[in-house]
């Protein structure tokens, strides 16, 4: 497989940080001389100073013999005439983009098979604001992962401090526990466990579970995990994020926005009609005790400042919200969000990593999400004929030792999986996988 990715910038570069490791030749095109030697110098990848709206680039690129073209430049022209170009002149067959403004995402006869024929076009902060509303949803959980239409989600728990689980064997969680589940993988600060029924949970430990939404309050009061419902959010930054989440909640819960751009609040009072506009700082400590910040269920942090929105977050915990959920786009700085307190951390740019992974992938791959840093791939798959593992017990199939099959969906039907348990022709699967198990799962699944 060829690969051409144009902009690198931080999605681009962790994109092809993941190609290189998977062994695919991958070409990365960028106008920035500083940025390509950077990249050149840490990867061993080909690098082209040049346009990527340039015919002559492309054709140095190679892209006649390209498989799949990414564009992720910080402009979305660029990103649309790259795919353009891609399609009429080289018949790249698959285009993804990153497009950022809505008036472009949202419309999907100029993205569509007619005209640009982009597939698919990834918007961060769209994909940021629903990727919060689903840990709103539940909001006791770190991260929520939604697979076959939101019947099915992946938790990611935290064990909190006596909880009754803590110290315990897997295999004797059942015995506590009067509930069919399975843990798909344990984050044990930054060591991650595909766990075993010898392993122990320890408090502070993160489990990820698949489970039906319904069933997750009740999974998380098992494990001693405080539950309640989101009723009062704060989101501190009015911009794309901002606007996306309070748009979708205003009318179910009561929103506050605090947003220091005038010309921003300006905007949210005109396009939003119960939200409560506030002009300040979301950092001010006055300004949050004067709105009964206490009474918080949710505190969202979502300004272009990865550093303030990690200090927002964390005195937002110290004056008493239950939830705390802060945008944090350079990847050094979620693990160290995680060990001050922070509850929840997204990364926008890693959220559209995850996206194009799923098109890299062999075998029916519905839906990819990576987690715990882009350690951890857990993918929705469909049993197809080709499958070496349809027709078979699980216990009968040689399942690579860092990977499992957390759930078995089978029409309506959720199964958690056991070793008696045989996968049919149009199952799907929802499989975790660390990165060093991937290329043997996937030699199954084709």
């Amino acid at each position: 497989m060829r690969v051409i990715i144009v902009g690198a910038g931080e999605v681009g570069y962790n994109i092809a940080k993941f190609l290189i490791h998977e062994e695919i030749d991958v070409v990365i095109i960028d106008r920035d001389g500083e940025k390509l030697k950077k990249i050149s110098e840490e990867l061993d990848i080909a690098t082209i100073e040049g346009e990527g709206s340039d015919p002559s680039v492309f054709k140095e690129a190679g892209a006649k013999n390209a498989d799949i073209l990414i564009a992720v430049t910080n402009s979305d022209e660029t990103n649309m005439i790259a795919c353009l170009l891609g399609k009429a002149m080289f018949d790249i067959k698959r285009r993804i983009a990153r497009i950022r403004n809505p008036d472009y995402f949202f419309n999907k006869e100029l993205l569509g098979k007619d005209y640009l024929d982009i597939d698919p076009a990834i918007n961060p902060e769209f994909e940021t604001a629903k990727a919060i509303l689903r840990i709103l949803e539940i909001p006791f959980a770190t991260e929520v992962i939604e697979f076959e239409g939101g019947k099915i989600v992946v938790a990611g728990l935290k064990i909190p401090t006596q909880s009754k689980v803590s110290n315990k064997e897997l295999k004797y969680l059942r015995s506590i526990i009067n509930k069919d589940f399975i843990i798909g993988i344990v984050k044990r600060n930054e060591d991650i466990i595909v766990p075993r029924g010898e392993d122990v949970i320890k408090e502070g430990d993160v489990v990820y579970i698949p489970l039906k939404k319904e069933e997750a309050m009740e999974i998380a009061k098992a494990f001693d995990i405080p539950v309640f419902p989101t009723q009062k959010v704060m989101i501190v930054g009015g911009g794309r994020i901002g606007y996306y989440i309070a748009k979708e909640l205003e009318g179910k819960v009561d929103v506050k926005i605090i947003e220091k751009n005038e010309e921003k609040c300006k905007f949210l009072s005109k396009n939003l009609s119960k939200a409560l506009i506030l002009y300040g700082d979301g950092t001010d400590k006055d300004l949050l005790l004067e709105e009964n910040i206490k009474d918080m269920d949710a505190y969202i942090t979502v300004s272009g400042n990865d550093e303030m929105n990690i200090m927002g977050a964390l005195l937002a915990k110290k004056l008493g919200v239950k939830k705390v959920i802060a945008l944090v786009n350079k990847p050094d700085y979620i693990p160290l969000a995680y060990e001050l307190g922070v509850q929840s951390v997204l990364s926008p740019r890693l959220l559209t990593a995850s996206i194009i992974l799923r098109y890299l992938r062999k075998g029916d791959v519905l839906s990819l999400t990576a987690v715990a840093e882009n350690k951890v791939e857990i993918m929705e798959v469909l049993g197809s004929y080709k499958s070496s593992i349809v027709n078979k017990a699980l216990k009968d199939i040689k399942f690579p030792k860092n990977a499992v099959i957390g759930a078995i969906v089978r029409g309506g039907e959720i199964i958690i999986p056991k070793g008696e348990d045989i996968i049919k022709e149009g199952d799907k699967l929802v499989i975790f996988a660390l990165k060093d198990s991937i290329k043997d799962v996937e030699k199954l699944l084709t």
